[in-house]
């Protein structure tokens, strides 16, 4: 296999060939990188078809792609939409890959292609330019929008207003005016679209999360204090003992029945601990506080320092814990290097079997998945910038 040529070498290359060898070559080029495109788009909408990304922890196929491959968000979203429609638009890709059409056409009409229209989108890609193709789908998806819903009016429902709880099955009804129940459903749908997803939790359950967040938001949780108190009922060994073996008897959740070391442990790295003291039957004979929460100084630092979830390429922010990275122990300090922001999804994620998570926050962490691919993850060059001036 011959040697790579140099930047140089292909800088003189270029210089020594005359105007019409470089026109024509260019044409060569762009043909080569558009079926490159095609085989990239094709491959990753098998990746995303078999998930692939959840290997390395990533919540989708955009996400994964920024990471592994050092690509920025505009450019994997716009190859992961239109890998999403591959399998559905064939002659669209098939013409991409043949270097017929370029990258940019496809993507253009890729938003609106369906296999009904994809033949005659792709004849349209090689006869017209890309600005001409924008026009053409804009055209198809104005014909496609909806007709605007009748508006409809109701009488008051204020006094039919309730909540009522079944606390054996662990459910709530609710009657709402029209007013609040459309309040109500705006504001959680608005949280549940914000809230990272694993790509398999359903909308549903993203709504129960939603609702779970404003509760925790109006009760202060999210500026480090909660007047709610959830009693967890735990061998010392299981809180303090990060190699615990999973099992279903690691705790009791008061009047909820059983849980496991896991949960166990993901409820104690969110949360105020109140340790008792048990007699050799288990009840308790003396329970005392120690605080492992960051103080609000600390937050704010973290939040600084790491301006969105460590892990990387996730970039949310809003929906964010802040992490123990070495689990805490009564007695033991929460320290700043020992902190780190880390969004709902991957703080479940980095407490399930299989992950681990080590290193000085203020350094760099180091992320293993259960496959062994591992990932590192730094803090912001704006705060490590200024640190590095303080020593």
């Amino acid at each position: 296999m011959p040697a790579a040529r140099t930047a140089p070498d292909e800088i003189s290359a270029a210089a020594a060939l005359s105007r019409t060898a470089l026109g024509d070559e260019l044409d060569a080029l762009f043909r080569q990188r558009a079926a490159l495109d095609g085989r990239i788009v094709a491959r990753l909408g098998e990746a995303g078809r078999q998930e692939v990304f959840r290997d390395d922890g990533a919540t989708s196929l955009e996400i994964w792609a920024v990471e592994r491959f050092g690509i920025s968000t505009a450019t994997a979203r716009a190859l992961t939409r239109v890998a999403e429609k591959a399998w559905g638009v064939p002659r669209l890709v098939g013409s991409l890959c043949a270097g017929d059409v370029s990258f940019d056409k496809v993507r253009v009409v890729a938003d609106v292609a369906t296999p009904e229209t994809d033949r005659a989108l792709c004849e349209q890609a090689r006869a017209h330019s890309v600005r001409e193709l924008a026009d053409i789908a804009r055209t198809i998806a104005a014909t496609r929008a909806p007709e605007p819903a009748d508006r409809s009016t109701s009488l008051s429902e204020h006094d039919r207003r309730s909540v009522r709880f079944n606390d054996q099955c662990r459910t709530m009804t609710v009657q709402l005016p029209a007013e609040s129940y459309a309040e109500t459903k705006s504001c959680l749908e608005a949280r549940a679209r914000a809230i990272p997803s694993d790509g398999e939790t359903r909308w549903d359950q993203r709504l129960c999360d939603a609702h779970t967040d404003v509760i925790r938001s109006s009760s202060g949780r999210a500026a480090g204090g909660s007047p709610y108190v959830v009693v967890v009922h735990v061998p010392l060994a299981t809180l303090v003992d990060g190699a615990a073996e999973p099992t279903a008897l690691a705790g009791e959740l008061e009047r909820d029945g059983l849980i496991d070391t896991e949960t166990v442990q993901r409820v104690a790295c969110d949360a105020t601990i109140a340790v008792a003291v048990d007699d050799d039957v288990g009840h308790t004979m003396y329970e005392g506080r120690a605080r492992r929460e960051p103080t609000q100084a600390q937050r704010r630092e973290v939040m600084r320092r790491d301006r969105q979830c460590r892990f990387p390429g996730c970039t949310h922010v809003t929906f964010a814990d802040i992490h123990h990275v070495v689990p805490w122990k009564p007695g033991g300090r929460t320290d700043l290097e020992n902190l780190a922001l880390l969004c709902r999804h991957h703080h479940h994620l980095v407490h399930s079997t299989g992950w681990t998570l080590s290193g000085n926050a203020n350094h760099a962490l180091q992320i293993v998945s259960p496959a062994g691919r591992t990932m590192m993850s730094r803090p912001s060059p704006l705060w490590t910038r200024v640190t590095a001036g303080r020593s």
